[in-house]
C-alpha cells in the first residue's frame, strides 16, 4: 500500500471513530443525579435565584420568555440588577441556539428574559451572571426537555 493511501485510510478510520464516539456521547441520558431545582443560591452565595418560563412550561421549539427572580440570601428582592444569559447542551458541546437577553425589570427582584429557545430535547444548562449593587455572581440551572 502506498504511503498516501495509508494516510487516507488512517484519516478515514479516525473520522469514523470520532463520529461514532460523538454519536454515542450525544445519545447518553442526562446524569441520574442532575439537580433540576428551579431555585438556587449563586456560586459565591451572593444571591438566591429562581427561574420560570413565563408561559409556565419549558418547551422545545418556539421562542419563549423566562422570568428570573433575584433575592438576597435573606429573601429580600434585588432590584437594579443586570443579568447575562448563556448556556447550552453539555453532552452535545454546543451553546444556546439564540442569544437571550434580559429586557426589563418587572419589580420585586423579577426580570424578564426574552428570546430563549431550546431547539431539541435533552439536557440543557441555563447559565446566568448577575450584577447588582457592585456584586457579581453566577448560577447554572439544569433543564431536561
Amino acid at each position: 500500500m502506498s504511503r498516501l493511501r495509508l494516510v487516507i485510510v488512517s484519516l478515514a478510520v479516525l473520522v469514523v471513530a470520532a463520529g461514532a464516539f460523538m454519536a454515542w456521547k450525544m445519545l447518553q441520558p442526562p446524569p441520574a443525579d442532575l439537580d433540576l431545582a428551579r431555585t438556587k443560591v449563586t456560586a459565591n452565595g451572593a444571591f438566591s435565584v429562581s427561574v420560570a418560563p413565563e408561559a409556565g412550561e419549558a418547551t422545545q421549539g418556539p421562542l419563549h420568555n423566562w422570568v428570573v427572580t433575584v433575592k438576597t440570601p435573606q429573601g429580600a428582592a434585588v432590584d437594579g440588577a443586570t443579568i447575562a444569559i448563556d448556556g447550552g447542551m453539555p453532552q452535545h458541546g454546543h451553546g444556546l441556539p439564540t442569544s437571550p437577553q434580559m429586557t426589563k425589570a418587572l419589580g420585586d427582584g423579577r426580570y424578564l428574559v426574552e428570546g430563549v429557545r431550546f431547539n431539541m430535547g435533552g439536557w440543557w444548562e441555563f447559565k446566568l451572571v448577575i450584577d447588582a449593587g457592585g456584586v457579581r455572581d453566577a448560577v447554572t440551572f439544569n433543564l431536561v426537555l
